[in-house]
């Protein structure tokens, strides 16, 4: 049911191309999702800058960024994510179009566990090579930095997953509280195609 209403949503946004149409983490929200899940259909909405600024201010910096949360992908990466990707551009999947998704602020965040799953939801059902999962430090906080590699403790890497439009895996944490960015790497399947998201989490 949850794919196919996410299907059918996907179905009415525009993009640049079907090649483009991939997919993102929606549970733990990406920062992009969450926002285009919360505002997508009241976007023009003025309460948006005083209810949820850093949603307020990703779609002012550029809509399609939210319209488009299927397709932060880059090319080629080799697996040399952190030399080609700079600090503070985490988030964005070092995308310059994307940027809004690296700035500071009261990101709305999901509660989970020190165990928790991630669902990837893939449109284009690509599979997995596998998943990166990090977590912010303790300490670290999103509301003033924006994210770098020295500010992640590494979790996990799973194995691969055949395709399919809906991927879930279990993570298994522990010392974390309050607010925390998970921050997860996507090697798809079917090319060298790379996507990196933060989610906001609240650790309860």
């Amino acid at each position: 049911m949850l794919a196919l209403a996410l299907t059918m949503m996907v179905a009415m946004v525009p993009w640049a191309g079907a090649a483009q149409a991939h997919g993102t983490i929606i549970n733990p929200g990406s920062r992009a999702y969450q926002c285009w899940k919360a505002w997508g259909s009241s976007h023009t909405n003025p309460a948006m800058q005083q209810q949820d600024p850093t949603c307020y201010q990703a779609f002012q910096a550029n809509p399609d960024t939210m319209w488009n949360w299927m397709s932060a992908l880059r090319d080629g990466l080799g697996g040399n994510f952190q030399a080609r990707t700079p600090d503070g551009q985490l988030c964005s999947n070092g995308l310059s179009r994307n940027d809004s998704l690296n700035q500071t602020g009261a990101w709305k965040t999901t509660n989970v566990s020190r165990n928790f799953s991630v669902q990837l939801h893939d449109q284009a059902s690509h599979g997995a090579d596998y998943f990166r999962v990090y977590v912010s430090k303790q300490g670290f906080n999103p509301a003033t930095q924006r994210l770098g590699w020295g500010n992640l403790d590494f979790i996990t890497q799973t194995g691969r997953y055949a395709p399919a439009q809906n991927i879930t895996f279990n993570v298994s944490t522990s010392g974390y509280t309050g607010h925390h960015i998970v921050f997860v790497i996507w090697q798809a399947s079917h090319l060298d195609q790379a996507y990196m998201w933060c989610s906001d989490v609240t650790f309860s």
